[in-house]
């Protein structure tokens, strides 16, 4: 295991508990679109990918614009009380610019409504750059998004590039660019199998870097 070089973050309950928001929307989202809402649960186990490559299944390619602004607007509706940094995320993100590491965030979620998020929370000053859905060509898994979150630094994908996210697009993502894939969470034996390092709080990633 290398030290990284750079270290590329999932949003959405990686850095941000963002579960209770996004459970929320896609409920109101499915009500007003007639269809059956998902449980919690299930919300958590299905949703990963970004609305432009999952919602035409959902709500039909006839009805995607439509869907897309409806879940926007729900969004914003239940995202008015600013939801919570996981505990030590800013303090890893300190660490890690402190050490000359470099720092991206590399999500599913529309970027302009990403870096709203990150600049209302006063995040966007602990990453080099913040990269959401729509901001390159495809989103995750695919890898343009890791290619615009990297482009500018001098460092290629590599093992010294560490990519953490807590869902199955964030590990398929690092594999399909060669980024050292990390899973961040528990609960989840294939993942866990799948990643090369599994953490669930950011103190420990924080002390693992440290120690390389």
């Amino acid at each position: 295991m290398h030290k990284p070089k750079a270290v590329l973050f999932d949003w959405d309950n990686t850095i941000a508990d963002t579960w209770p928001v996004i459970y929320k929307a896609l409920h109101k989202t499915f009500e007003d679109f007639g269809l059956i809402p998902w449980s919690f649960e299930e919300t958590k186990l299905r949703v990963a990918k970004s609305m432009r490559d999952s919602f035409p299944e959902l709500f039909g390619r006839d009805r995607l614009e439509e869907a897309m602004l409806a879940y926007r607007r729900n969004y914003n509706a239940f995202s008015h009380d600013l939801y919570p940094i996981f505990d030590g995320a800013r303090e890893l993100l300190a660490h890690l610019q402190n050490e000359g590491i470099y720092t991206a965030v590399v999500s599913n979620k529309t970027g302009a409504i990403l870096r709203h998020e990150t600049d209302s929370l006063d995040m966007t000053k602990l990453f080099n750059k913040v990269i959401g859905s729509l901001d390159a060509k495809r989103d995750k898994p695919f890898p343009d998004p890791v290619y615009l979150a990297l482009d500018g630094s001098n460092i290629e994908p590599s093992q010294e590039v560490w990519f953490i996210g807590d869902s199955h697009v964030d590990v398929d993502c690092a594999y399909n660019t060669n980024c050292f894939p990390v899973f961040f969470g528990d609960n989840d034996d294939h993942l866990e199998k799948k990643a090369k390092l599994v953490v669930n709080h950011h103190d420990k990633l924080k002390q693992i870097i440290s120690e390389l």
